[in-house]
């Protein structure tokens, strides 16, 4: 497929669902996990995928991106190899591309469980 990259980010390793998510949720939204980007946090929800990203000297400008999971057309995995720093997901939405790189103390399938869970089951 042959969309164009919209974004990419790096998620560093698995943390706490961070407290002041919930300003951010739909009605009958809930997180299900939380991975540590460079600046900030991406949260998987049941509804979508949401990445905070601060900005600026201070970090208190921030920018939300928030990917329906209805708005994913197809997505793929891949586990590190031996001599591979990251494991990758790729996602290809409306939107276009979205690339994210894994850092080995994360477990690429449970996020692709989370991802296919959240397409599949409410499709």
């Amino acid at each position: 497929m042959d969309a164009a990259l919209v974004t990419q980010w790096t998620f560093f390793e698995e943390v706490p669902i961070p407290s002041d998510v919930a300003s951010l949720l739909v009605q009958g939204e809930e997180p299900y996990a939380a991975f540590k980007t460079f600046r900030d946090s991406a949260i998987f929800t049941s509804k979508r995928l949401i990445v905070r990203d601060s900005q600026g000297m201070t970090g208190k400008k921030v920018e939300i991106y928030s990917v329906p999971y209805s708005s994913i057309n197809m997505w793929s995995t891949e586990n590190a190899g031996r001599l591979d720093m990251n494991a990758e997901i790729e996602l290809w939405t409306r939107a276009g591309h979205i690339k994210i790189s894994v850092g080995k103390k994360i477990d690429v399938r449970r996020i692709d469980m989370l991802i296919a869970n959240s397409v599949l089951l409410n499709s």
